[in-house]
């Protein structure tokens, strides 16, 4: 058993799959494809098979997906797009990158997932859109948030960027809105070894429309119909992806195993843990717990050679970059509480049964 636990430690999962990266990266190199290509193109076509959509497009990171996301549905200055206020701050990047305002929306108390009872009464005439988020590997309840998509017209984007193998009722999560939005950053379950990201979509014209939005707004070369961007995939990330992705469901697996153990025999009643419906089947990529006293919480376990992490300590409508906006302390209380209560216990899929046991054991002991 390693000495030291930590959150999450990449080295074992790479040694897996090392020597099948460098052959592909051989041939990246071989075929001098450093930039989209056919390595990324093939990553492209496996992907959308995984998540059961029709298209797939390769980016540069997901907080580029989220972005021309926005500008395949024409949301600019002046419209509105509803998200969950505990987010990573991509999720609001995206809509603030064109102009567009993001209006935040508090979290339930038990699962984490943007609250369906407050959405609409934050639906304006401006609003175009609602994001929702599959927090932490989960799915958000996709039902609830289509039906007051549907009935206000609006669209849906799923943030899928800790998603990868989240399933909501059996269904594989990247087809349920408009659009899916995934990051590849290399500490996701699926990571590439680089920056990567994607989106996922069963609709043609959004598909050709974010491959010129990728490409400096260009079908054919140097011709540029639109403002575009340079938000290419790699050949390298592409080709590492393309690797990884076959080993995606056996490593989730194991993740959800650890994510049973912690939930039955965790027992401490000073921890609290993100409600699970039976609707959802989560990928684990973060497993969050709540506690009063998470410094000195932090502090024992740190005593005890187990470092967690911290998923996030600022609620997105609290951050100083936002602060234009005049959200305040108070607007959305649960997601407040999550940020300054939560901790992420060590997880993924490399974690051993003893290692997992050691930090079961130490949480009870607290």
């Amino acid at each position: 058993m390693s000495e030291k636990i930590n959150c999450l430690d990449l080295k074992g999962q790479h040694q897996q799959v090392k020597k099948e990266i460098f052959e592909a990266f051989e041939k990246v190199y071989e075929n001098t494809a450093f930039s989209g290509g056919p390595f990324v193109e093939m990553f492209e076509k496996d992907f959308a098979a995984f998540c059961g959509t029709k298209y797939a497009v390769g980016l540069n990171n997901g907080t580029s997906a989220l972005h021309i996301a926005m500008l395949a549905l024409e949301i600019g200055a002046g419209d509105e797009v509803i998200l969950p206020a505990n987010t990573f701050i991509a999720t609001a990047w995206g809509v603030s990158y064109t102009r567009a305002t993001p209006v935040f929306v508090d979290c339930t108390p038990d699962t984490w997932q943007i609250d369906i009872a407050k959405i609409e009464r934050e639906i304006t005439s401006r609003t175009k859109a609602i994001i929702g988020v599959h927090l932490y590997g989960q799915p958000f309840d996709i039902d609830g948030v289509v039906a007051i998509a549907k009935k206000n017209g609006l669209y849906l984007i799923e943030d899928a960027a800790q998603a990868q193998g989240t399933r909501y009722k059996g269904g594989m999560v990247g087809g349920f809105g408009e659009m899916a939005c995934f990051s590849f950053y290399p500490g996701k379950n699926l990571g590439a070894c680089g920056e990567a990201g994607g989106v996922t979509t069963n609709n043609e014209e959004y598909y050709k429309h974010l491959q010129s939005l990728r490409n400096h707004g260009s079908q054919v070369r140097y011709f540029h119909d639109e403002i575009g961007y340079n938000y290419r995939m790699g050949g390298l990330e592409g080709a590492s992806l393309k690797i990884k992705l076959k080993y995606l469901e056996g490593w989730n697996q194991r993740r959800k195993d650890i994510a049973r153990q912690y939930q039955n025999e965790i027992v401490n009643p000073k921890i609290k843990m993100q409600a699970q419906p039976e609707w959802a089947d989560s990928i684990y990529h973060l497993f969050v717990i709540t506690a009063e006293k998470r410094q000195e919480l932090m502090s024992y376990l740190n005593q005890n050679n187990i470092y967690p992490a911290l998923h996030y300590p600022v609620p997105c409508h609290l951050q100083k970059a936002y602060q234009n906006l005049g959200y305040k302390k108070g607007d959305c209380p649960n997601a407040e509480y999550l940020a300054e209560h939560c901790l992420s216990l060590p997880m993924y899929a490399e974690l051993t049964d003893e290692e997992v046991n050691k930090v079961i054991e130490v949480l009870n002991n607290y």
